[in-house]
């Protein structure tokens, strides 16, 4: 069983920068293609990005330039650097670890963590 656990969010101003942390524990972190999502009030489940075991990073084409999804397979942690945050950015970001991540769907992803709220103000 996977156990995902994001760190790192908070209140931001816009135009600023914050780096998410996300944790794994139990499964083979290494082989696993690890991504985030986002979900704004009222909204529904956003992709964000992806980076799969071996490969190349996929992004949500709306985010590809300002955030940066990098991991450390030493460290079983992945993260997600947000950059030029904008007050629409703000949102809880979840971390994720599955295959279908490369589907840019929340459907059928197997390991959640919890969130992290990150709120950008203007």
């Amino acid at each position: 069983q996977v156990q995902l656990v994001e760190s790192g969010g908070g209140l931001v101003q816009a135009g600023g920068s914050v780096r998410l942390s996300c944790a794994a524990s139990g499964g083979t972190f290494s082989t696993k293609t690890m991504g985030w999502f986002r979900q704004a009030p009222g909204k529904e489940r956003e992709f964000v990005g992806a980076v799969p075991w071996s490969g190349e990073t996929v992004y949500a084409h709306s985010m590809k330039g300002r955030f940066t999804i990098s991991r450390d397979n030493a460290k079983n942690t992945v993260y997600l650097e947000l950059n030029s945050l904008k007050p629409e950015d703000t949102a809880v970001y979840y971390c994720a670890a599955d295959a279908r991540l490369l589907s840019k769907e929340p459907r059928g992803i197997n390991y959640w963590g919890k969130g992290t709220l990150v709120t950008v103000s203007s």
